[in-house]
Order: structure tokens, then sequence, then C-alpha cells
């Protein structure tokens, strides 16, 4: 197994062992080759554990890795709701903001992820970037309506992006989805304002679907480059701005800390630094 394959498994194994608690029981289960490593070390938990779990795919190559490794299948007619999501991602960033879809099953795993109380992403150290579009060059998905994919490339290029109807490699023609979809990859280069773009893109008539899944992570683990792992990124952006928040409320307001009754001189007087870290937080997250 190769340091990145020990990185996905690594990162897999402890996205298992802490998330799947006496709790939880029905597990959306996304696509690409983290899942494969996730249901590896869910089929030795439910073994181990006697447990009594169900799992919802989210493609027809997730519902296999299930189905070869025993475990119980659902659907979302069953089971509408959802304790957790496992999923991998093209692209992660420190927000734990994500691109999805590289392998054409965007829709259902936004699908599958919108219906659960906590998505976790699992991914290796290469998928991690600062800002979306940086390490992840091929553009961001988009399932289409397969009748409409002539004018939507016109408003792709409308929006500024640079869009590319994805093709086949053992087939002729484009790829299809599970759902009988065509994929448009649009590369935007650098995205500052996901939220915005997503917007415009969802828009279009056509769109079925957009790659980016935005504020739906509530956790991350992240295999490191030796093979080993996990690490967690950043929180998501409302827990950062709670942090910030409360961070100012001590620091800048003078307020007590943990229930002490006066503020400390540090407190009512806070150093440059503090000041100048918090404003950099809040502009990080206008971006």
């Amino acid at each position: 197994m190769t340091f990145l394959e020990n990185a996905k498994n690594a990162a897999a194994a402890a996205a298992v062992k802490d998330c799947v608690t006496k709790n939880v029981r029905i597990i959306g289960i996304g696509s690409g080759s983290t899942v494969v490593y996730v249901v590896k070390n869910l089929a030795i938990k439910v073994k181990e554990e006697n447990l009594d779990l169900v799992f919802i795919p989210s493609s027809f190559q997730s519902q296999q890795v299930l189905l070869e490794s025993g475990l119980k299948l659902s659907t979302l007619t069953e089971t509408p709701i959802l304790d957790i999501v496992f999923d991998g991602a093209d692209e992660i960033d420190c927000h734990l903001d994500c691109i999805k879809g590289g392998g054409g099953c965007l829709t259902l795993e936004k699908i599958n992820a919108s219906c659960s109380k906590k998505l976790v992403i699992i991914a290796d150290h290469s998928k991690l970037s600062s800002v979306l579009g940086e390490k992840w060059k091929k553009g961001i998905p988009l399932e289409i309506i397969p009748v409409a994919y002539i004018p939507i490339l016109a408003k792709l290029k409308e929006l500024g992006g640079k869009p590319e109807l994805r093709m086949a490699v053992a087939k002729a023609g484009p790829v299809v989805t599970d759902n009988g979809n065509f994929i448009v990859d649009v590369d935007f280069g650098l995205i500052h304002n996901p939220q915005a773009l997503n917007q415009k893109l969802i828009n279009i008539p056509g769109v079925v679907e957009t790659g980016l899944f935005l504020g739906m992570a509530k956790k991350a683990y992240i295999g490191l480059i030796d093979g080993t792992g996990p690490i967690r990124p950043v929180a998501p952006k409302q827990e950062v701005i709670e942090d910030c928040v409360e961070g100012l409320k001590k620091k800048v307001l003078g307020l007590p800390i943990e229930g002490s009754t006066k503020a400390s001189q540090e407190q009512r007087n806070p150093p440059l630094s503090i000041l100048r870290a918090s404003f950099e937080g809040f502009k990080a997250l206008l971006r």
C-alpha cells in the first residue's frame, strides 16, 4: 500500500472509530476511492461489535462495495433520515467547504448529505487547500440535463467559466451519470466566493446540481503525508465565527473569562497582535 493509500485508510479508520457511536445506526456512504477504506473499517467494526447498522449508498459503486462487504443496505425511501454520512472530496478548504463530483455521483451524494445529521469528509493530505480551486484544477462538476448541454455551456462561458463536457473513457460519447444525465466540468480558477458562484450555477435552467458542497461538512479527517493520520482542518465557518466573537468579547470588550468577575489588564487593553489576528480572521471569513 502506498503512502497515499495508507493516509486514506488511516483517516477512514479514525473517522469510523470516533463517529460510529451507540447513537448511530443509519449511515450514508459516499463514492470514490476513499470510501472503499471507510466501508472496510465499518465492516470490521460491525463484525467485531455485532452491530445492527444499515447503509444507504450514493452510487452504483458504493452499493457494490457495501454488498461485497456483507453490510445491510437501505434506501432513502425506507430510511429518509440518516445519522451520519461518510464521504470523500476532490478538494476541501480550511472551512470544510468541498468540491465533489470527480466520480460523477455529486447529486445523490448531496441528497444523502442533506438528509443526514452529520457529514464527515475523509481524504488524504493532497486534497486539502486554503481556497477552493487551488488544488483541484479540473473545475466544478455540474450534473446537467442532456438536451440542454449546448445552452448551458454558453451560459457558463458568460459567467467567466471554461466548461467542458466530460467524455467517457471506456465508451464513445459523454459520461452518463447514474441518473441518466451528463457532467460538465467548469473551471473558474480560484473560488473566493463559492456561495455566490454556486447560486449563479444552480440558477441556470438545466443544471441539476453542482459539485460545491458548502456549509455541509461538520468534521473532516485528513490522512497525513507519511501515511499516518488523521488531522482535522480548521472548524467550519460558523464555529470559526463563534470563536472570533467569543475572542473579541474576552479580549477587546474586556469581559470576564470563564466566570471570573473582573477583567484583566490585558483584556481591557489587548495587545496589538490580538486585535490584528481578530481582524484578519474576520477578513478571511468574508473572502
